[in-house]
């Protein structure tokens, strides 16, 4: 009897016993260690040990000097320790978009598109009849011709006006989006570490606009007892302090930076895991972590209306669940006409790639 003869598929295991495969689990446990090489290097070790990661014909000694060759360490600094590179510190940053936002391909510049069709620059796939007026690059040759070769056929053709359709262009806006970090105590208390998903989301996300976006600019700002801004090269390396939560600071250094920036389109993204905590007045902190202090509040809730009326949607993904932090959340989105997303550590990433393009808005 001639057929097929089914049974169970029990596929092979396959080990990381390439390059590319340990390079890719170097690189997340790179984020845990807060970029510390060595340590990194001593924990993938132990995985190897536990797990046969690697074999005889590649080990973790050619993995190493692989990674030198290769450009992504260097042990060329004052210490002689190993150290990531430009290029490392960016194959994280492609790793975080990949694993949070799939792999994307790369595209113009600016490409946030508004629900106003007309002399834009990207081609949209609507199709109309030609009106007077329209440029000669929005016209569509293949489907004019084939209109041509339906309406007067092939023996006696011409192309006239009713036979054009042109290609309906599309606006672009620019967005300059400013990405708030809480680096307080709290975001790895109870043994929960919520600082290395906001990195990785952090990371992932200025990727995207360096690549996808690059007419589109992203400050990314820390905030604890104080605010401040760092580099999209630092989110490796940052870690959590003995913090309070200022979020008032937060919000006047993003205005701040926003102030400076040109672009029509202006949105804040808050990644926080706690209520505002701390102010400061003077020299001094004036703190209280017993509770949504009035004080603090006001000031907070003061600083979302001035967003509101600047036109700068505040978006707040909230890593917590307990009832009066969702309050709070829920009283400061309103004062700010803004968004709140009351997320899981797991899901983060989606939420913000997702709020980031449905944010594309301008006014014409």
């Amino acid at each position: 009897m001639i057929g097929y003869r089914f049974g169970e598929f029990i596929p092979e295991k396959k080990k990381a016993n390439n390059f590319d495969d340990l390079l890719n689990i170097f690189m997340q446990i790179m984020l845990v260690t807060v970029g510390d090489v060595g340590e990194a290097l001593q924990w993938l070790t132990n995985l190897d040990k536990q797990y046969n990661l690697t074999n005889d014909a590649y080990g973790i000694g050619d993995f190493i000097r692989d990674l030198k060759d290769k450009g992504y360490l260097t042990e060329e600094n004052v210490k002689g320790a190993f150290k990531l590179t430009a290029k490392g510190e960016q194959k994280i940053r492609k790793n975080a978009l990949e694993e949070i936002f799939g792999k994307l391909k790369k595209a113009g510049g600016g490409n946030h598109r508004t629900h106003y069709s007309g002399l834009g620059d990207e081609k949209s796939t609507d199709r109309r009849n030609f009106r007077f007026g329209d440029s000669i690059q929005q016209i569509s040759m293949t489907d004019s011709i084939k209109n041509a070769h339906i309406n007067h056929g092939l023996s006696d053709f011409m192309l006239t006006e009713e036979d054009l359709e042109v290609v309906e262009n599309e606006y672009k806006t620019q967005t300059s989006t400013v990405l708030m970090i809480d680096i307080s105590h709290s975001m790895i208390l109870y043994g929960e570490d919520r600082i290395t998903p906001a990195k990785k989301v952090a990371m992932a996300l200025a990727e995207l606009i360096t690549t996808r976006y690059p007419k589109d600019t992203l400050d990314i700002i820390v905030f604890g007892n104080d605010a401040w801004q760092i580099k999209i090269k630092d989110l490796p390396y940052l870690q959590v302090g003995p913090y309070h939560t200022n979020t008032v600071a937060g919000l006047e250094l993003a205005m701040d930076l926003l102030r400076r920036r040109k672009n029509t389109n202006k949105q804040i993204f808050m990644i926080t895991d706690g209520k505002p905590t701390c102010l400061k007045q003077g020299i001094k902190y004036y703190k209280n972590s017993f509770g949504l202090d009035s004080k603090i509040l006001n000031k907070t809730l003061n600083l979302a209306i001035q967003c509101r009326k600047l036109s700068i949607p505040v978006t707040t993904f909230m890593i917590a669940t307990d009832p009066y932090l969702k309050e709070f959340v829920k009283e400061f989105t309103k004062a700010n006409n803004g968004n709140a997303y009351y997320s899981g550590l797991q899901g983060l990433g989606n939420l913000v790639f997702e709020d980031y393009k449905r944010n594309r808005r301008k006014n014409i």
